[in-house]
């Protein structure tokens, strides 16, 4: 079967399997390097991409269903301003993170922003909990999705955060 979708803004078409699943497309026939497939159960957060806007685990999508859908993965969020606010935040709190978990944490605070722009701590751990890592402590992680919404509102708003 051919697939037809676009990913990070450009359409493309492969050659999938019935069994194949989105992230083995993305990663294995794309070359998209910033997921990867590794539980295949949704638990890890490393194949996290926006499909259609929303936020999926790409590791529990069949690739058929993506069919002409939009993906955006890290490479193509990266190109964006809102990823520069992420890594802002990230950066102010103080917030590193390791090659495991940087793509899902950075897509999941997006996802988070997009819903609330001023979140609460509680609601980023809850979030953030779609990416299991114990690279980071909750609180580093909480405060710089918060450090993120702020410097967010500042580019939005022209205003100094607070």
């Amino acid at each position: 079967m051919i697939l037809g979708l676009n990913v990070n803004g450009e359409s493309v078409q492969v050659s999938i399997r019935s069994v194949d699943r989105l992230v083995d497309v993305l990663r294995g026939r794309l070359g998209l390097s910033s997921l990867a497939a590794d539980c295949r159960s949704g638990n890890c957060g490393r194949c996290l991409a926006f499909m259609d806007g929303r936020l999926v685990y790409t590791c529990m999508v069949p690739a058929f269903r993506a069919k002409d859908a939009q993906i955006v993965t890290l490479e193509g969020f990266a190109k964006t301003e809102k990823y520069d606010d992420i890594v802002a935040g990230f950066t102010a709190a103080g917030l590193t993170t390791c090659g495991f978990c940087l793509s899902g944490k950075i897509l999941a605070a997006a996802d988070l922003l997009e819903r609330d722009p001023m979140p609460s701590p509680e609601t980023v751990l809850h979030q953030m909990d779609a990416v299991r890592c114990r690279c980071s402590d909750p609180d580093t992680i909480s405060a710089g999705v918060i450090a993120a919404a702020k410097v967010r509102a500042a580019r939005l708003y022209h205003r100094v955060g607070k």
